[in-house]
C-alpha cells in the first residue's frame, strides 16, 4: 500500500470521526436548549424560516452571553416597591392603556436591570432573559410593540391590550422572584373576590370608578 493511499485513508478516517462528532453533538444539544428555552424555542425556529441549525446557533449563543452575567435577587423591599409600581400600573391603564404598557415595559426593564440583565438595548436584555424565562418572554415583546403607535396612528384594540399586561405580569412575577402562580389572562375555578377586585386582574374604567 503506497504511503499516499494510507495517508487518504487516515485523513477520511479523520473526517468521518469529526462528522460523527459534530452529529452527537448536535444531537445532545437540541434537547437540552428545547428543554431550556420552552416555547421560545419554537418562536426562535419560526423566526428563522424554520431552520433549527440556526436558530439553534442563535440560542446557543444567548447561552453564552447570559454565562457573564451576575444576577442577584431582589431584597425585600425591591419586590414591594416593585409590587406596588406594578399596581399603579394597573390602575392608570383604566384611564391611559397605550402609557400603562409603556410603564410596565419600564418596569420590566428595570426589574430586569437590577437583577443583573443588560438594559442596554430592549432586544438583547430580552434575548438574555429568554435563558432563563422562555416561556414569558414573548409577553414583554408583545407589551414593547403595543406600547407604541402603529404607523397609522390607529390605538391597539383595549381588550388585546388589556391581555398584554396580564401575560407580561407572568414574566414580572418570574423576575421579582415574588413566588406563586404566573398570572393567566383565563383563569378557571371559583372567584375567590368580586369580579374587578381580584388582585390580578386589570379593571375596566367603570369598576375603576365604581
Amino acid at each position: 500500500m503506497s504511503s499516499g493511499l494510507i495517508v487518504a485513508i487516515v485523513v477520511i478516517a479523520v473526517v468521518v470521526a469529526a462528522l460523527g462528532a459534530f452529529a452527537v453533538r448536535h444531537r445532545q444539544q437540541r434537547p437540552g436548549l428545547s428543554r431550556r428555552f420552552g416555547s421560545e424555542y419554537e418562536r426562535t425556529v419560526a423566526r428563522h424560516g424554520g431552520d433549527t441549525a440556526a436558530a439553534e446557533r442563535e440560542l446557543a449563543l444567548r447561552v453564552e452571553r447570559h454565562r457573564e452575567l451576575t444576577l442577584t435577587p431582589l431584597s425585600g423591599a425591591e419586590r414591594a416597591r416593585a409590587e406596588e409600581q406594578w399596581a399603579q400600573v394597573k390602575a392608570r391603564f383604566v384611564d391611559d392603556p397605550r402609557q400603562a404598557l409603556a410603564n410596565a415595559e419600564a418596569l420590566l426593564a428595570r426589574v430586569a436591570r437590577d437583577r443583573g440583565y443588560p438594559d442596554s438595548d430592549v432586544d438583547a436584555q430580552i434575548d438574555t432573559i429568554s435563558v432563563d424565562h422562555g416561556e414569558h418572554v414573548e409577553s414583554y415583546r408583545e407589551l414593547h410593540a403595543l406600547s407604541l403607535p402603529d404607523a397609522a396612528g390607529r390605538p391597539a384594540d383595549t381588550e388585546e391590550q388589556r391581555a398584554a399586561l396580564l401575560r407580561a405580569r407572568g414574566l414580572f412575577t418570574a423576575l421579582v422572584g415574588a413566588g406563586g402562580e404566573p398570572e393567566r389572562a383565563h383563569a378557571r375555578g371559583p372567584a375567590k373576590a368580586p369580579v374587578g377586585r381580584r388582585a390580578g386582574r386589570v379593571p375596566t374604567r367603570r369598576e375603576h370608578h365604581a
